[in-house]
């Protein structure tokens, strides 16, 4: 942090013309967790150093307009911002926001992705040498060493957890004028005692409200032995205009045999459920395949999708009601969350079915207990952290963060770690 504060960024002072245009065509008012972070934001941005904050909301709280206004601060400024996502899905889902956002305000919006070659990809990168888009929404791609930006003032980064802390130091390298401020987002809300301990170099938000007009996600335990009833459950919900997800095993040794395990539950359900319009996502398929299955249940022509969990993250679809997860004491609580976050994204009442077996151990009953009893993705986090240890808080060891320490327990001393964070800084 210390050596971050040496460097000098962007001061970036707006005028009010684009985030007062943008407020006005939203269609609800900002929650009070959004409009603080938005204050922090930008007095960060209005500092001679770069910004390093991390905004941490739980799914569905409206992270994404956020980084919209933070965004639009910045281009007022006359600079150019890039949003990076970790998949071409999520990408192309936020370039499609930004794009319906950015319309009425006539600021221009590139896309960069790996797939993106030729002639277009060219011409894509020599509109952003040029400074002809002020935003740039992409993946790894934006960072690729023929990629030049005329005045790069912020970096926005999506789903932190997929990225480690080079490739963050590494986006300091693409500013021309100065380096450029980093706003960092995530969905897995991380218990505060390990956010200040892993992300010492990052200041934290904490977006906890969810906007007006949700509607909480109810959460059953059901034992697998009742896979009928479930099938009848979702085949009514979809006869009635609604749309389901069906997890799949997690089978960990094997993504080929998770793949397997997918194919054959879509076999499945496709025999049972005859009238219902099937899809299946997995990790075998390539990029464009996923995305063209997700559109097509996006847009409403299927009834049922049945996944791995490829759709953990990112994936918005208000129509969709249930949320069938197998197996479900095999998976990790912050895993349940994200994907129960995938439903209860409109009004009407959506339900997570966590499908088990009766005989599991007595973690993963208190794992889906915790799913039951609670929505809120920072308490979950925490029972997550004091289960499982804080090494493997998103359901994968956090590389370069050693979290076997000596003395201190994470999810006690979180006052002297506090305090010794204040005297750090």
């Amino acid at each position: 942090r210390y050596q971050h504060r040496k460097h000098s960024a962007p001061v970036i002072h707006h005028g009010d013309e684009l985030v007062s245009g943008f407020l006005q065509q939203l269609t609800f008012s900002l929650t009070g967790a959004q409009q603080r972070t938005i204050e922090d934001i930008e007095e960060d941005l209005q500092r001679a150093h770069p910004m390093m904050r991390l905004v941490q909301g739980d799914v569905g709280s409206g992270k994404t307009v956020v980084a919209a206004l933070a965004a639009l601060y910045v281009i007022e400024s006359g600079y150019q911002v890039a949003l990076m996502a970790p998949t071409e899905l999520l990408a192309e889902q936020h370039y499609k926001n930004f794009m319906h956002w950015f319309a009425a305000l006539d600021v221009p919006i590139a896309r960069l992705t790996g797939k993106m070659k030729g002639k277009a990809r060219k011409e894509i990168l020599s509109g952003i040498e040029r400074g002809t888009y002020p935003m740039i929404v992409g993946t790894h791609a934006l960072f690729q060493e023929d990629v030049h930006y005329d005045a790069l003032g912020l970096v926005v980064i999506d789903e932190q957890h997929r990225f480690g802390v080079h490739q963050r130091l590494a986006l300091k390298e693409k500013g021309s004028r100065g380096v450029p401020h980093q706003l960092v987002m995530t969905a897995t809300p991380i218990p505060r005692t390990l956010a200040m301990t892993a992300f010492a170099d990052l200041d934290v938000s904490v977006i906890d409200e969810l906007p007006p007009g949700r509607t909480p996600v109810t959460t059953v335990v059901i034992s697998d032995a009742r896979r009928e009833e479930v099938m009848q459950r979702v085949e009514e919900a979809c006869k009635n205009g609604r749309q389901a997800y069906w997890v799949c095993t997690l089978i960990e040794e094997s993504e080929s045999l998770q793949c397997q395990a997918a194919e054959d539950t879509a076999t499945e359900l496709a025999l049972r459920l005859q009238g219902l319009q099937i899809g299946l996502v997995h990790g075998r398929l390539s990029s464009a395949e996923k995305e063209q299955v997700m559109q097509q249940f996006k847009q409403g022509n299927l009834d049922l999708l049945v996944a791995t969990t490829v759709i953990e993250v990112g994936v918005d679809v208000p129509n969709a009601a249930i949320m069938v997860i197998e197996s479900a004491e095999r998976f990790g609580l912050s895993q349940l969350h994200q994907l129960r976050g995938r439903v209860g994204r409109g009004a009407e009442q959506s339900y997570c079915i966590l499908m088990s077996s009766y005989k599991i151990s007595t973690e993963s009953r208190k794992r889906l207990n915790t799913m039951v009893r609670t929505n809120d993705g920072f308490e979950i986090a925490e029972v997550d952290m004091k289960l499982r240890g804080p090494g493997d808080i998103d359901g994968t060891q956090q590389s370069g963060i050693g979290f076997d320490l000596k003395i201190a327990n994470l999810g006690k001393d979180g006052e002297i770690l506090q305090l010794a964070r204040n005297v750090a800084i």
